[in-house]
């Protein structure tokens, strides 16, 4: 019996995700930030989303085994990393840039009688020129950083299969997409300065090093939708950032506004016992409006944090109450 799987990671980039003096071709519509990928993803979907400019790296991560007696007796891997091309220009106007690819990395699988752990780093740079100085030698670079995720993907001889994130670039954003194709993690945190004064050389899985990835629980398909209106609907949410270890708001605070993390991840306490993390695209603050006006739990950010503040208003208040049905974590105490 050949038992097949996968593991799929689109890496793209979100709105708001830079800053400092890079921001301005998106600013003036040079640039441009990504929708996000779809909420499932299989490998046979690779080629219509590389054409439709939905992700700009993938890492497809294939592989089978050969089953006998309950014993893995064969085993094989397959897939690669696919780069899109980079536009750049206004509309009607872009100039596009191919990117350059990087060999993929796979190491010697770890080979067992029940089961087998596969791995493979993909990635490369865009076609664009990104002219900076940098933070080590030679101190100015002129080709684009390098951007990259590392997958492992383990196959057991009962036909049960996972997946884990060994690395990453520390942007763009990584959605990861597992076995069954549906999206189950995503990075919790992207550092534009970092990836763009370090991603080279030695600082690359082509190098000495990876980075490791911060990886978050995926929030609903209703908190994503909710998150597109917020964003690209109405009046535009001003941007707050808060320091790693300090509160966003407090429990019993008055509350009136929306609260979208747009990267990082906050920690939700009640009465100071900390009870869940959340994420980029995590929508918070709705039970604030639906019950009383009051904070019901501390936000504090376990990571830098940038949170997008919204008019309560903006959005349906039936849909919030279907958010909050998943914000109830002090019940499940």
């Amino acid at each position: 019996m050949r038992v097949h799987s996968f593991a799929i990671a689109l890496s793209w980039i979100p709105s708001e995700a830079i800053k400092g003096v890079m921001k301005m071709p998106f600013s003036v519509g040079m640039a441009h930030y990504d929708d996000p990928p779809p909420d499932e993803v299989h490998p046979a979907d690779l080629a219509a989303l590389r054409a439709a400019g939905r992700f700009r790296f993938a890492n497809e991560l294939r592989a089978w085994v050969d089953v006998e007696d309950g014993r893995i007796v064969g085993h094989g891997q397959e897939g690669g990393g696919q780069l899109s091309s980079t536009l750049v220009g206004p509309r009607r106007a872009e100039v596009e840039f191919e990117p350059i690819p990087l060999p993929d990395l796979r190491p010697d699988p770890e080979v067992g009688e029940t089961e087998v752990r596969f791995f493979q780093t993909a990635g490369g740079r865009t076609g664009a020129p990104a002219p900076r100085t940098v933070r080590r030698k030679p101190f100015v670079q002129l080709a684009a950083p390098l951007a990259w995720s590392t997958l492992a993907l383990t196959i057991r001889a009962d036909g049960s299969s996972s997946f884990e994130v060994l690395g990453a670039s520390p942007f763009p954003r990584h959605w990861v997409y597992g076995p069954d194709g549906k999206l189950a993690a995503k990075s919790g945190r992207i550092d534009f300065d970092a990836w763009y004064r370090y991603a080279f050389g030695n600082a690359t899985p082509w190098g000495e090093e990876d980075s490791p990835a911060l990886m978050t629980q995926v929030e609903t398909a209703l908190e994503r939708q909710l998150s597109l209106n917020l964003m690209r609907e109405g009046r535009k949410p001003r941007v707050k950032t808060v320091k790693e270890g300090k509160t966003l708001v407090e429990q019993g605070d008055k509350g009136e506004e929306l609260l979208l993390i747009l990267d990082g991840v906050l920690t939700a306490e009640v009465d100071g016992e900390p009870l869940a993390e959340f994420g980029p695209g995590a929508l918070l603050g709705e039970r604030a409006l639906l019950e009383g006006g009051v904070r019901t739990a501390t936000l504090r950010a376990v990571t830098p944090v940038k949170v997008a503040v919204a008019r309560g208003d903006e959005l349906d208040p039936a849909a919030l109450a279907e958010v909050s049905k998943g914000h109830r974590h002090e019940e499940a105490r």
